[in-house]
């Protein structure tokens, strides 16, 4: 191994590093549990998975041998670690965005390792741009992402359904299942929608408005 070409391999580990710092960073400023550590040690490990596959076959008297194999170990490797990102919790899934960016890692890794700069800090600015600026386009036209749970009560046998659905649609919730309960003995209706929320945590306007339809006596929030 001549002393350009070990040069070269720095080269490559370092801006692995920038590539995982960068990515990890991210996360962390959005206060996910991934960080940059994790995500510098991913795609620094794999640019020397890559560069090890390109190494091995250009040692004189080996027999040579497929090139991708470890790239392939790797690929399907990562997929462990980006599952145990996945968490449900609640109504809704946690960590699917995490683990994408566990696989961008490896990928980009990877294409370090293997000299592919060009495509690989194409690949890293487009990941930082799409996980920034889209996310605030998400925002604007899909405002309603969460997934909760409305569980209202009211005093009575009778509730303008439409009405209420029409309430809660005003506020900016898509509403989905409802179910629909009543306590003879207590004479209370319990209804309860799944509803896919805005990020808002002042509920007070909404519940104002269900006071309208009847006496509200319950309204409950869960994710």
């Amino acid at each position: 191994m001549t002393f350009d070409l070990i040069l070269v391999y720095i080269f490559r580990i370092f801006l692995s590093f920038s590539a995982g710092f960068i990515l990890g960073f991210e996360r962390k400023v959005r206060g996910q549990v991934i960080g940059m550590r994790t995500l510098i040690l991913i795609c620094e490990s794999s640019t020397l998975l890559s560069i090890l596959s390109v190494s091995m076959s250009m040692i004189p008297g080996s027999p040579g041998g497929d090139t991708t194999r470890i790239a392939a170990g790797v690929i399907s490797g990562i997929g462990f670690v980006g599952g145990g990102a996945i968490m449900k919790q609640g109504l809704n899934i946690k960590g699917l965005t995490t683990a994408a960016i566990i696989w961008t890692s490896a990928a980009i890794g990877l294409a370090i390792g293997a000299g592919l700069y060009v495509p690989a800090f194409v690949v890293l600015f487009v990941s930082v741009v799409a996980l920034l600026l889209l996310e605030k386009l998400e925002e604007r036209y899909f405002p309603a992402g969460m997934t909760k749970s409305f569980r209202i009560a009211f005093e009575g046998s009778h509730v303008d359904m439409a009405r209420l659905r029409k309430v809660i649609e005003s506020h900016g919730f898509i509403t989905a299942d409802v179910n629909v309960s009543w306590i003879i003995k207590s004479g209370v209706i319990y209804i309860q929608y799944s509803v896919k929320a805005p990020k808002i945590e002042d509920f007070s306007s909404l519940i104002d408005d269900l006071g309208t339809i009847g006496t509200l006596t319950e309204f409950s929030v869960t994710d």
